[in-house]
């Protein structure tokens, strides 16, 4: 993650926390009052941001706590494990302990579905991938989890990259007259994808020799035959009732990636607790 960007995203999420300030730790707490803590798992789970994330968080409140022991990206953890280790102003550490906790359960929480989803189909050549389908304000850090568990990104924007979609067809009239559009305004260097309902689309796709070629929500069958239809002279996305449950089936047919929408938008936070140490 680009440091300039993410620090502004911390510093607006404290910000949003704190605003005037913390009346309950300012009450109880001097400024020279010391503490050490730890990030511990409440449940297995696959790490994401200890020190990216969590630790930056601390840092900006105050550039004297000290941070160790951070677990690193994509680490498998056990229930018990600590995570990472902070030490510093009592004051720091309790401001900054819920915007941390909160960032890291959520970005661990979509680390840990991505692996799953990632194990399912590590037999075969297909690759996990995100879709825009974020949190408003968290995109930058959910898609950073998706990579860690071993996932893909798509497209970060809508200026990342040209993609046809259904309505995009349905107001323009066909494929092929939306691609003509596009080429006739998009750079060169810009790839193009099309989302595909029918092995019709699929052929009049192939016609306009389009870069990337989505299969959405097709049955199994229709899948394989537009993998053997498109044979290698586009890219084969699979998109729509992809779960851990269908995933394996989706692989099997020879698509090159799986778009997941449930890796950012139904991804549960994991258990993580801060304990005081000693």
């Amino acid at each position: 993650m680009d440091t300039f960007l993410l620090d502004t995203l911390l510093r607006h999420f404290l910000v949003e926390d704190l605003e005037h300030g913390d009346i309950t730790t300012e009450a109880i707490f001097s400024p020279a009052d010391r503490a050490q803590g730890s990030f511990v798992a409440r449940q297995p789970m696959t790490v994401a941001g200890m020190e990216s994330v969590a630790a930056r968080v601390f840092r900006l409140l105050d550039p004297a706590v000290v941070c160790t022991g951070a677990v690193p990206d994509g680490s498998r953890a056990g229930q018990g494990k600590t995570l990472l280790q902070i030490s510093g102003a009592t004051r720091t550490l309790l401001r900054g302990e819920r915007v941390a906790l909160n960032l890291v359960q959520r970005l661990c929480g979509i680390a840990t579905m991505t692996a799953a989803f990632v194990a399912e189909i590590r037999h075969t050549r297909a690759k996990i991938a995100d879709t825009r389908k974020t949190t408003p304000g968290l995109r930058l850090l959910e898609k950073y989890a998706v990579r860690a568990g071993g996932g893909h990104n798509h497209r970060y924007s809508l200026s990342d990259g040209v993609l046809i979609k259904d309505n995009h067809i349905a107001a323009c009239g066909s494929v092929t007259e939306a691609v003509r559009r596009v080429r006739a305004k998009a750079p060169h260097t810009i790839n193009i994808e099309v989302e595909t309902d029918t092995l019709a689309q699929v052929e009049e796709c192939l016609a306009c020799k389009v870069g990337v070629i989505m299969l959405d929500n097709m049955d199994l069958a229709t899948m394989r035959q537009a993998v053997e239809l498109i044979n290698g002279r586009a890219i084969i996305e699979a998109s729509g009732r992809v779960n851990l449950e269908t995933v394996r089936a989706i692989a099997e047919t020879g698509v090159d990636i799986i778009s997941v929408g449930a890796l950012t938008h139904s991804a549960r936070a994991c258990d993580i607790g801060m304990d005081w140490r000693e």
